[in-house]
């Protein structure tokens, strides 16, 4: 099988060639892995809303039909019971998940088998853009037809393709996904799978026209212009911006000192301040009165003598 496949424009023609990645396109399909994986995303699908009442939830039968013994019928304590008419279920079906828990090894294993098999029968085709300039769904299903697609087709579109999806979204054999949303199962229902040259996964070469081939190499060389355009304007801006923060440093360190000299002069001048004030309190204060007792006490006051101790 050859990877190397055709890009077609929308109307039919040749735009290129593309080389499609091994890994993707030429794997062996393990028919029991994507088995299982479909068989899990089927179940993912399920609502699983579906619900039957029991005996306990459904209304009536609070009371004993009949009486225990003497009628020669079987006893019976609710006419609610599951084998009545309008009475509960028995072990129905209540809301629950279907989700099965799949590798994901095992998924992308899966996708790339059901996209190897697609392509070894050649149902893989490869469009350069859908490059419409507003929706049409004639235009969608001429498109398919240019591209020999028959069957049920899977279109898969990039997350900006809105016209595109627009214009196969009325087409009812057509089934739209994103590349990145891309699944077995969706491969696997589909008779014919139909990316854009954006979309394909794992694309290894792009071979275009030779006025693509010459646009491509303009654009290159002006991208390249532009970057060293850009990358001389930051070096010029970068040595600017340098020579003017080394220009800031020489005019800050007199500054610097400037100010360090005026703060040690305020210093000095609060001192002496203090000082002064400091002299001329003691001045007015005069000399110091002596401090303790001894300067506050008077003269010793004679001791009291009682009338038996004078006659002795």
């Amino acid at each position: 099988m050859s990877l190397s496949v055709d890009v077609l424009a929308p109307d039919g023609t040749a735009k290129g060639r593309v080389v499609r990645d091994e890994a993707v396109f030429g794997a062996q399909p393990n028919v029991p892995v994507m088995h299982q994986v479909v068989t899990a995303q089927l179940a993912a699908a399920r609502r699983g809303t579906q619900s039957t009442k029991t005996r306990a939830e459904v209304s009536g039968g609070g009371a004993k039909p009949y009486k225990q013994k003497g009628t020669g019928r079987a006893r019976q304590g609710s006419t609610r019971a599951p084998h009545y008419t309008g009475g509960g279920v028995a072990l129905g079906p209540k809301p629950r998940s279907y989700r099965q828990r799949t590798p994901r090894k095992m998924v992308q294993l899966a996708l790339r088998g059901s996209l190897s098999d697609r392509a070894s029968s050649g149902r893989v085709a490869v469009v350069d853009s859908w490059d419409w300039p507003e929706p049409s769904t004639n235009k969608a299903r001429a498109a398919l037809a240019a591209l020999g697609v028959r069957g049920r087709v899977l279109v898969v579109l990039s997350a900006d393709d809105h016209v595109a999806r627009k214009s196969f979204n009325n087409l009812p054999e057509v089934d739209l996904t994103l590349a990145g949303e891309l699944s077995a199962h969706d491969v696997l229902r589909s008779d014919w799978v139909v990316f854009t040259r954006y979309t394909l996964p794992g694309v290894s070469d792009w071979a275009g026209t030779a006025e693509e081939a010459g646009t491509a190499e303009e654009t290159g060389a002006a991208d390249a212009t532009g970057a060293a355009e850009a990358t001389g304007a930051a070096e010029a801006t970068g040595a600017a911006e340098a020579t003017g923060a080394a220009e800031g440093a020489k005019t800050a360190e007199p500054e610097a000192e400037r100010e360090k000299d005026a703060a040690a002069r305020a210093g000095a001048a609060a001192r002496g301040g203090a000082e002064w004030r400091s002299r001329q309190g003691q001045a007015m204060s005069g000399p110091e009165a002596p401090a303790g007792p001894e300067a506050t006490a008077g003269p010793e006051a004679p001791a009291e003598v009682e009338p038996g101790e004078e006659e002795a």
